[in-house]
C-alpha cells in the first residue's frame, strides 16, 4: 500500500543526461518510506547509449538531426519496447530497449496515420492507435503490419484514446462526448457509454481513458475536471477528482494509466504532477513538480505502467529500493521527454 501523500518539487537546472540519469529523487521523500524512485529521461537515443541514428533516417533523412522526441502525447509498451505517440511528427515512435535505438512504426497505404492521438499496446504486442484525421483506430500486428480499422467518419467524430479488455476496444471520442464501445472481432458498435453533460455517467469532451484488469472504465471527463469510472458493462461506478488547486484536485488533467492493485496515476498538466489515488478514490500521494529537474514535469500527457521491462532499469535504481513495475510519464515540451519512474519497496533501515 501507498503511504499518505507527500509533495516534493525539485528546484535545478540543466544537467547532462547521464547526470540526470543516476541522481537519486524518492517519493515520498525521506525520512519517509519511499514507494517511487524516479529513474532516468528518455529523450533522444543518445539516453538508450546507441550510437544509431534510425530514427533520424527513417523520419527525415540521414542529413538532418531528428534523432529525438518531439511532443509525445501518450505512451505504450510491450516487453522490450516502449511505444511514443508523438505529436510533432504524427508518428508511432519504437523506443527498442533490447537494441538500444529509435525507430518508427511505418505506416502506409491503408494503415496511413494523419493525426494520432492515444496508443493501447496488448500483451501479444498488437497496437491500437486513435487517429483523430482519419476519425479511426487503426490496428498494427505484433511483426508492425497493418490488419484492420475501426470506426468511420459517421461512427466517430474525434477519436483520442482507445483501450482493449477483452472482445472489446473502447473508443474515447471527445467530439461525440462518450465512449463508443466496438466488439473486437466484428467491428461493430455494441455500446454507447455517456453522453454530453455534467452529471453522473455525462460527459464534456473526454481525452484519455483506460481500463483495469475486470475490466472497469476510467475516462477522464476533461472539461468537467474529474475522472469517472464505469464497470464492464457502462454502469456508472464513482468520480474521482474535483475542480481546484487542492490535494485531489485537477485543473488540467492528462494522461492515466491503472496499476494491478486498483492505484490510479492521472497526470495534470497545469499542476505538471502526477497524482494517485486509491481504489475509492481517496489521494495516496502526488509527485513530480514544474521543471526540467530529475523528476520533474513539463506539460505531461501520456501515462503508462509497465510491468514488463523493469529489468532494462534496474541500473539506475538505489540498491535498496526495489522496483515492481515502471511508471512512464510524457512531457510535450522542456528536454526531459519520457520520465521513468519505477513503484517498488524500501528494502533499507
Amino acid at each position: 500500500m501507498l503511504l499518505s501523500f507527500f509533495c516534493l518539487l525539485l528546484i535545478g537546472g540543466c544537467a547532462g543526461d547521464k547526470q540526470v540519469a543516476r541522481e537519486i529523487v524518492f517519493y515520498p521523500e525521506p525520512p519517509e518510506r519511499p514507494r517511487l524512485q524516479f529513474l532516468t529521461t528518455i529523450s533522444s537515443e543518445r539516453n538508450l547509449e546507441s550510437k544509431s541514428s534510425a530514427f533520424q533516417q527513417f523520419l527525415l533523412g540521414p542529413n538532418l538531426a531528428a534523432d529525438v522526441i518531439g511532443r509525445p502525447y501518450d505512451v505504450g509498451s510491450s516487453p522490450g519496447k516502449i511505444y511514443l505517440v508523438d505529436r510533432e511528427h504524427d508518428k508511432i515512435l519504437i523506443v527498442d530497449l533490447i537494441n538500444q535505438n529509435f525507430s518508427g512504426l511505418h505506416d502506409s497505404r491503408r494503415g496511413a496515420f494523419r493525426a494520432p492521438s492515444g496508443i493501447w499496446v496488448t500483451g501479444d504486442d498488437v497496437k491500437y492507435i486513435a487517429d483523430m484525421g482519419r476519425k479511426q483506430v487503426v490496428v498494427y500486428g505484433s511483426g508492425n503490419e497493418f490488419l484492420r480499422a475501426y470506426g468511420n467518419e459517421k461512427l466517430l467524430e474525434k477519436p483520442v484514446d482507445v483501450a482493449v479488455h477483452g472482445e472489446r476496444v473502447y473508443v474515447c471520442d471527445m467530439g461525440r462526448h462518450q465512449v463508443i464501445v466496438f466488439d473486437k472481432n466484428s467491428g461493430t458498435p455494441v455500446k454507447y457509454i455517456g453522453m454530453i453533460g455534467a452529471g453522473e455517467g455525462q460527459l464534456y469532451r473526454p481525452t484519455y481513458i483506460t481500463v483495469d484488469v475486470q475490466g472497469n472504465l476510467f475516462v477522464n471527463d476533461t472539461f468537467n475536471f474529474r475522472i469517472q469510472q464505469f464497470d464492464s458493462e457502462g454502469k456508472f461506478i464513482q468520480t474521482i477528482g474535483f475542480h481546484g488547486d487542492q490535494h485531489g484536485a485537477m485543473a488540467r488533467p492528462k494522461g492515466l494509466d491503472i496499476d494491478r492493485e486498483g492505484h490510479l496515476y492521472i497526470a495534470d498538466a497545469a499542476f505538471e504532477h502526477v497524482q494517485i489515488f486509491n481504489d475509492e478514490g481517496r489521494l495516496l500521494l502526488f509527485f513530480g513538480g514544474p521543471g526540467i529537474g530529475p523528476g520533474n514535469m513539463y506539460l505531461p500527457a501520456g501515462v503508462h505502467i509497465d510491468y514488463d521491462n523493469v529489468e532494462f532499469f534496474t541500473s539506475y535504481a538505489d540498491k535498496e529500493f526495489k522496483v515492481k513495475y515502471l511508471l512512464y510519464v510524457c512531457n510535450m515540451s522542456g528536454p526531459n521527454k519520457l520520465n521513468v519512474y519505477g513503484y517498488g519497496d524500501w528494502l533499507g533501515d
